[in-house]
């Protein structure tokens, strides 16, 4: 809590009223310091020391009220202290001591609330930025909601020899944080229900409050900030900032377990399960646009989950390998089908439909970095590249995505595969590839030939150079006969000629030199 002093008040200080900030629900609300600043700077005559302006006309005396507290604060617009000018000299109050004067000085903006002449206490914050408030309340509401001002206003009672009551006591808190909220948070003291008060606040602002609250032992303010942050949405940020500001309140009597219950629970269920149900719902989905988006959604999800926790993932491997298998069992079940009776376009639509779900399935596994294992289980599918030829091509072309996709992987290291699957891949999948091409360029939206072909020939660079040999040539025969209809794997063929033919021989004139 900040430095708090008690003192007598000075009565004969002077007022000047301006309309700075009253809620219409009739609670205080202190502006923020850029508005109070905003202010001075329109309003210089509002500001001590200035000795060319004019006096204002001076303000008719004050009504007397009777002097029972009450229920709530006055509706009143605040007012500003400011120091004394030449037109006032018969009520200047007597010259202050040095350290008086600076603290004055420092201080350049006072915010009075409330009405002096019904209260028996004065709260003065001094906050940031050379801003003062000064706050006229009633020590009975004080003490009642605040079990920190209870004690303060009890030990300056004490010291005053007042009674008890405190009447005419002042409270000084030094280098308040927020007096903004601290103004606010005691007007909600008048409130018979806080919580009603805090609707149309935002979030973050009643964050603000209940600190303030918690550090004056407003225990029914706190309880109603809690009320309100149970019941509202927390957007962005909001919730880290919600459960950073509650977690130490756990050990209290203040219900933190049904906010904290929002994000955590004592019987949640295993994430793989969770997991593998949602990619079930997806891989089953019947509506083709629904299915694309939770795709999208589920995929995006998993890369931001892998990189808030620097790689590693609790996604079970098992888990998503199963789901491959079960596409491919249907995959090779709809190519049997498919090839034991006429063209059909429900089969065309089912072919694409398990080939796209694949395709993402590997984009799982690239995101997790264990993809290793889905290579060799592709390049050993030697039933589905048997009858693949059987097909159609309209019906089958969209299942060599899939062999672009890994082509494309290897070539950019996402998947390390051993040579002996590498060289099994090509020898299945890269000649259905290239049966496959022309369709594949036209009627596939996200089919990159650049990507694809660059993929293919980093791919056979990484075999023994009598591999590459082999793969090359055979490429080169099928190239000069299609034409664009193959990938163009000109690059390779020169690493690889190079490799062949010029590299042995600087060798040797290197060695005979």
């Amino acid at each position: 809590m900040e430095e708090t002093r008690a003192k007598r008040v000075d009565a004969s200080a002077r007022m000047r009223a301006v309309p700075i900030a009253v809620t219409p629900e009739g609670f205080w609300c202190c502006p923020s310091p850029a508005a109070l600043h905003k202010s001075l700077k329109n309003n210089p005559h509002h500001h001590g020391g200035g000795g060319n302006h004019k006096p204002p006309p001076p303000t008719p005396p004050p009504q007397q009220h009777k002097t029972t507290t009450p229920s709530a604060p006055p509706s009143r617009a605040p007012s500003v202290l400011s120091e004394p000018v030449a037109g006032d000299a018969p009520d200047e109050p007597p010259p202050q001591p040095a350290a008086a004067e600076a603290e004055a000085e420092r201080h350049k903006i006072c915010v009075g609330f409330g009405q002096p002449e019904t209260s028996d206490v004065t709260v003065v914050l001094y906050g940031k930025e050379g801003i003062a408030v000064r706050m006229s309340v009633h020590g009975d509401v004080l003490r009642r909601s605040s079990a920190f001002f209870a004690e303060k206003l009890s030990s300056s009672s004490s010291s005053s020899g007042s009674g008890g009551h405190g009447h005419g006591s002042c409270l000084e808190i030094h280098d308040c944080d927020d007096a903004e909220i601290y103004v606010e948070t005691v007007g909600l003291m008048y409130c018979d229900e806080a919580k009603h008060k805090l609707l149309k606040q935002n979030v973050s602002r009643v964050l603000r409050i209940m600190k303030v609250a918690e550090s004056l032992g407003f225990h029914a303010c706190v309880k109603s900030c809690m009320d309100y942050l149970e019941a509202v949405p927390w957007v962005g940020e909001e919730e880290d900032n919600v459960v950073s500001s509650i977690r130490h309140l756990q050990s209290k009597a203040y219900g933190v377990s049904p906010l904290l219950k929002r994000i955590t629970s004592d019987n949640l269920k295993s994430p793989t399960d969770t997991l593998a149900l949602i990619m079930e719902m997806v891989l089953k989905s019947t509506d083709d646009r629904a299915r694309r988006e939770m795709k999208a959604l589920v995929l995006n999800l998993l890369k931001d989950s892998n990189h808030c926790t620097d790689g590693s993932s609790d996604i079970s491997s098992e888990l998503l390998y199963s789901s491959c298998q079960g596409c491919l069992d249907r995959l090779r079940l709809l190519f049997s089908e498919a090839t034991g009776q006429e063209f059909s376009v429900e089969l065309t639509r089912q072919i694409t439909l398990e080939t796209d779900n694949l395709l993402w399935l590997v984009e799982i596994l690239v995101n997790q970095r264990i993809c290793d294992d889905f290579v060799a289980l592709w390049a050993n599918q030697s039933e589905i590249e048997e009858l693949h030829g059987k097909l159609p091509v309209a019906s089958r072309h969209t299942v060599s995505c899939i062999t672009a996709r890994l082509f494309v992987g290897i070539g950019r290291g996402e998947m390390l595969p051993s040579k002996n699957t590498r060289l099994l891949l090509l020898q299945v999948w890269l000649q259905p590839l290239i049966d496959d091409y022309s369709w594949l360029q036209c009627s596939c939206r996200s089919f990159d030939r650049k990507l694809v072909e660059e993929g293919i020939g980093q791919t056979i660079l990484t075999l023994p150079l009598e591999d590459q040999r082999s793969m090359l040539l055979a490429w080169l025969g099928r190239f000069l006969k299609l034409g664009d209809n193959c990938p163009n794997l000109q690059r390779a063929f020169e690493v690889w000629w190079r490799r062949t033919f010029v590299r042995p021989y600087v060798s040797q004139a290197r060695c005979g030199g």
